[in-house]
């Protein structure tokens, strides 16, 4: 079975292979280093100055964002089901928060931004997703971010990057905190969550809250090369493996090669009639809208061996989304367009003439 959902993907062999390997303890020198070795090479993905990991989902880390960052009230975009999650986490610790909601397939606008934290002064935290997800929406987190530090530096920016990091070359220079996790475009199992923190958020941040997400606490420690309670060893080892791996290939080149993949499967999908559902489509996914996108996962599920990924909420069963993180053979991603252009003649909806594979090898 061909995992092809936005998460969870596909695990490469390399990685499974470390699995195989002697269980390291984490109070070691051995651990320790590679530890120090990660996180320096994290680096290169956020290029923001501190970065902790935490064994936990991507939620996880975007909980530790908010509780330890916002003193006064947050404002949030609520585009999707995660941009929904911020305020979620928000009602949960009692902190008050102000939203800007969006349709699934609509980015968020500047003006809107800015017009909200000039209304209310109070605010001292925002919170938005690089790309959503539950739609394949990109935000042009950059634009916004840059527009708020202009009217307030003290404002810290905290953008959902966890499906974005690792997929393309990200300008954090106006971003404070970027979340990420595992089992996106670093192909890994899920279970651990990563965090970018500029000076600005680690000042912010203080001595921290919370207990378990306490971030000071695993800023310290990590830096030390431990961290504040039990890692997922396992986890952290095989991340080192996939940032050597990305390394050998070139961080450009392999994020040139995400966005020629993406852009040559979205022109193959449009080719074979198929529309693609946000105005602005995140690179890590191609969001699919259809009537019958149910009967098209199943067809592709028990007959040509794909799983993709459905809608949620309102968008179930009019979305589906296929993912383009990490790194995808060409062969791979050519059956799998194919394959969907064969679930539509089934369905009675077209006519097979192997146009989506034609399209996208001479896109890609």
């Amino acid at each position: 079975m061909i995992l092809a959902t936005p998460g969870p993907v596909e695990i490469p062999y390399f990685v499974r292979e470390t699995y195989l390997r002697d269980t390291i303890h984490h109070r070691t020198p051995e651990f320790k280093e590679i530890l120090l070795d990660t996180l320096n090479r994290f680096k290169n993905i956020t290029k923001l100055p501190y970065n902790v990991f935490l064994s936990s989902s991507g939620t996880g880390a975007m909980e530790a964002a908010v509780i330890n960052t916002v003193k006064n009230k947050a404002l949030t975009v609520n585009a999707g089901k995660f941009g929904e999650r911020w305020g979620k986490i928000c009602k949960a610790h009692g902190i008050e928060f102000s939203e800007i909601k969006y349709d699934w397939d609509t980015p968020a606008l500047v003006d809107d931004v800015i017009a909200a934290i000039k209304e209310d002064d109070s605010i001292d935290t925002f919170f938005i997703q690089i790309s959503e997800s539950a739609g394949g929406l990109r935000h042009p987190v950059e634009e916004i971010a840059a527009e708020i530090k202009l009217i307030n530096p003290d404002i810290i920016v905290v953008a959902d990057g966890i499906t974005a990091l690792g997929v393309e070359d990200l300008d954090t220079s106006n971003i404070d905190i970027v979340v990420g996790g595992s089992q996106k475009a670093f192909m890994l199992p899920p279970g651990l969550s990563m965090l970018g923190l500029s000076d600005a958020a680690v000042e912010r941040i203080g001595s921290g809250r919370g207990f378990y997400f306490n971030l000071a606490n695993e800023i310290k420690k990590q830096s030390e090369g431990t961290t504040a309670f039990t890692p997922a060893t396992g986890l952290i080892i095989a991340l080192n493996e996939v940032l050597k791996k990305l390394e050998d290939i070139g961080l450009e080149r392999h994020y040139e090669n995400t966005a020629k993949r993406h852009n040559a499967m979205l022109a193959a999908i449009e080719a074979i009639g198929l529309s693609i559902f946000p105005q602005n489509p995140a690179r890590s996914m191609a969001a699919v809208y259809s009537e019958k996108a149910e009967e098209i996962r199943k067809i592709l599920k028990n007959k040509y061996e794909i799983n993709v990924a459905g809608g949620q909420d309102h968008m179930k069963g009019k979305l589906f989304r296929i993912n383009n993180m990490g790194i995808i053979e060409d062969n791979k991603m050519a059956y799998i367009l194919n394959s969907l252009e064969l679930a539509l003649e089934e369905l009675g909806i077209r006519k097979y003439d192997a146009t989506a594979v034609k399209i996208y090898s001479k896109e890609k």
